[in-house]
């Protein structure tokens, strides 16, 4: 299955900030709350499953009637870092067990064009892990509404997240409340729950009083034992995909990134951070 990337922790903050936050991680949060009932879910629709190449899946948010928000890393064949043909792609919009709101197959797909999917780990890597899906046909249904964008939050506000993941595929999950417990060089470190297959998944700042995507998931990690997720700034990046869409350009018009082999496990530092597996 498809997953979410590791990072080593260690690059965003200093173990002084971590041991700072690390006492007040569970008390920001809440539990995850199963959408999968049309009332639970209703206001969720525009959240989809991503089903790609038949192997695996990803989170996605439409963000307009023929755009979806998700992970770079999504787009790209873990086995040999090649790029999934967009044609393989189909965006499940609120999908519930086993019914979707609409059902869309992808047309073009643009990452960011500093993204390298083999790349290092390192915060420009999760900073530039972002990607959107031109769907086929707009979705136009009036209980599938796109979700607006808003700037990053600061330290200590409150977001949400919606996801599918491991052992939830068949319906999304909402965490309501969880925190930015840091942000540094681009990048978000939040205390939401997520796994395998939350990539790509939007984050929400509910300060306005209706849901904005803030972020998207793009690695989980640990610090000191405790579970977060990273994810990216994202108005400017966001900016850069749109303009890469108004050129012209997406899969498989451009050529393929350069790539470095990724280098994983469970590697240890002095700042209580390691690596997570995928």
């Amino acid at each position: 299955m498809r997953g979410l990337l590791t990072l080593l922790v260690m690059v965003l903050m200093a173990p002084v900030a971590f041991a700072q936050t690390g006492a007040q991680i569970s008390a920001q949060t809440s539990a995850l709350e199963s959408l999968d009932t049309m009332d639970a879910g209703r206001q969720w629709q525009a959240v989809g499953r991503l089903d790609i190449n038949g192997t695996g899946f990803c989170t996605g948010a439409l963000i307009a009637p023929n755009l979806v928000l998700t992970a770079s890393h999504c787009l790209f064949n873990k086995s040999d870092g090649s790029r999934v043909d967009p044609g393989t792609i189909e965006f499940l919009a609120g999908w519930r067990n086993g019914r979707a709101a609409a059902y869309r197959k992808v047309r073009r797909a643009v990452v960011h064009p500093d993204y390298v999917f083999n790349q290092a780990v390192s915060p420009e890597r999760v900073r530039n892990d972002l990607a959107l899906l031109e769907l086929e046909r707009p979705i136009r249904n009036t209980t599938v509404i796109p979700f607006e964008t808003d700037p990053r939050p600061r330290k200590g506000d409150k977001v949400g997240v919606v996801s599918y993941a491991k052992g939830r595929a068949d319906a999304p999950s909402l965490q309501q409340v969880c925190a930015v417990i840091a942000r540094q060089q681009g990048i978000l470190v939040m205390n939401c729950d997520v796994d395998f297959g939350s990539s790509g998944a939007p984050i929400f700042s509910f300060a306005s009083g209706t849901p904005r995507i803030v972020s998207i998931v793009s690695a989980k990690a640990e610090i000191s034992g405790e579970r977060v997720a990273l994810g990216t700034s994202l108005l400017e990046p966001l900016a850069v995909l749109h303009r890469e869409l108004a050129a012209g350009r997406g899969f498989a018009l451009a050529p393929s990134p350069s790539t470095t082999r990724i280098v994983v496990g469970g590697l240890r530092n002095n700042t209580g951070a390691k690596f997570v597996k995928p």
